[in-house]
């Protein structure tokens, strides 16, 4: 089987989901995965399709034709790359929101050789003040070589400079 990875953007409407679907289909694919949301009135969305010997090239122009539907459609076949070594770990945040806070993290873990496998933020009211709180979540793809212990000593450390609350926990398993 081949493998697709497949992103879309477009206006947020019913049906895009079926859409996609039915390209997968209509070629023979499996839907392994996906993530999708409406972020600002845009639908955005990755999806991973396996597909039949023979079939990734049609699936692919069929997917691209989607195009004309106003759902701007990426098609990245499976590079063959070996999944990446290490331990997951889940981070939480949370603080006042203000500019720079994902710059700030992901610049401190791409330092440390640790990958961004998923990241979903948010952002929320407080209880008390309804002042506008930011809420992240991830999920880090560790090397060997960073122990737990560093790698929480250097959260904290910036989450002190940040002003918010990081949690770093063992991942269930992904």
């Amino acid at each position: 089987m081949d493998s697709l990875v497949v992103t879309v953007v477009g206006a947020d409407r019913p049906g895009l989901v079926s859409l996609l679907s039915d390209c997968g289909k209509a070629h023979g694919a499996s839907w392994e995965e996906s993530r999708m949301a409406s972020l600002g009135g845009q639908f955005a969305g990755i999806v991973h399709f396996r597909v039949p010997p023979g079939q990734a090239a049609a699936l692919t122009g069929a997917l691209r034709r989607l195009d004309a539907t106003g759902l701007h459609v990426v098609v990245a076949a499976d590079a063959g790359a070996p999944p990446a070594a290490g331990r997951l770990l889940r981070l939480e945040l949370v603080g006042q929101d203000r500019p720079g806070i994902v710059r700030d993290i992901s610049r401190v873990l791409a330092e440390l050789g640790i990958s961004i496998r998923e990241l979903t933020t948010e952002l929320s009211s407080a209880a008390m003040s309804g002042e506008h709180l930011f809420n992240a979540t991830a999920l880090l793809q560790v090397p060997a070589g960073v122990p737990t212990a560093e790698l929480s000593k250097v959260l904290e450390a910036l989450a002190n400079e940040l002003m918010v609350d990081v949690t770093l926990d063992e991942a269930p398993d992904a």
